[in-house]
C-alpha cells in the first residue's frame, strides 16, 4: 500500500470533470491532517487507510460524489456537521457536486482528527448479531455496508430471503477479484432496492 496510489490516480482522471476538483480536494485534506495516511482501491472506489485500518473513502458517479468515514456513527464531529444535510447518498454528507459542498477545512480536520483518535483507542463498527436463522454478514461485505447508508438502511430492513441470496452470491465468489466485483454490484442494486434475482422477477 501507498501515501499516493497510482490505481487512485486513474480513478480521478476517469471521474467526471465536475468531480474533479472535489477528489482532489478531500485527497489532499485527508494527506495534510493524516500524514500516515495511505491509499487503495475497495469495492471500486478509493479508501484512506491509517493505521491498517479504514479511516475514510470517497466515490465519484455521473451526477454526485460522496465522501465519508468509516467509523461516522462513533464521530461527535460527524453527527454535529450532518445534522441537517439530507441523507440521500452513498455516505451521509450528502450529494457533493463541488467543493463547496464539503464541510469547512476546519470541521474536515476535526472530523479526520477524531477519525484517528478512534482508530487509535481501538474502536470498532458496531456489527448486528445475525439471528439463529439467518446468515451470517461476511465481515467484508458487512464494511462495505456500513459506509454506503441507503444500502445500509435497505438491507437491514428487507427480509431473510432478500440478505441470503446476496450474501451467498458473494461467499460463492472463486476470487477475490469477483468477490469485490460482487459486493461493488450488490450495493448498488441493494440502495436501489432491488433484489439479487431482481432482472428476473415478475414485473
Amino acid at each position: 500500500m501507498e501515501k499516493y496510489s497510482s490505481k487512485i490516480d486513474s480513478y480521478i482522471e476517469k471521474s467526471q470533470d465536475f468531480a474533479k476538483p472535489i477528489l482532489h480536494y478531500i485527497r489532499e485534506t485527508v494527506h495534510e491532517f493524516c500524514p500516515e495516511a495511505e491509499e487503495t482501491m475497495k469495492w471500486s472506489f478509493p479508501h484512506f487507510i491509517y493505521k491498517g485500518k479504514n479511516l475514510c473513502a470517497v466515490a465519484s458517479f455521473k451526477q454526485h460524489c460522496t465522501f465519508g468515514f468509516w467509523l461516522e456513527k462513533e464521530m461527535k464531529t460527524m453527527q454535529e456537521i450532518t445534522q441537517e444535510i439530507e441523507k440521500n447518498s452513498m455516505f451521509s454528507l450528502g450529494k457533493l457536486t463541488r467543493v463547496e459542498d464539503l464541510p469547512s477545512k476546519p470541521q474536515l480536520k476535526k472530523a479526520i482528527q477524531e477519525a484517528m483518535e478512534l482508530t487509535d483507542m481501538g474502536v470498532t463498527m458496531k456489527k448486528a448479531a445475525p439471528s439463529k436463522t439467518e446468515m451470517e454478514v461476511p465481515d467484508d461485505f458487512q464494511a462495505a455496508l456500513q459506509v454506503n447508508q441507503q444500502a445500509l438502511t435497505v438491507f437491514e430492513k428487507a427480509s431473510p430471503s432478500f440478505r441470503k441470496e446476496y450474501i451467498s452470491w458473494i461467499v460463492e465468489a472463486k476470487t477475490e477479484t469477483t468477490r469485490s466485483k460482487r459486493m461493488a454490484q450488490a450495493l448498488e442494486w441493494i440502495s436501489e432496492g432491488k433484489g439479487r434475482n431482481w432482472k428476473y422477477e415478475r414485473k
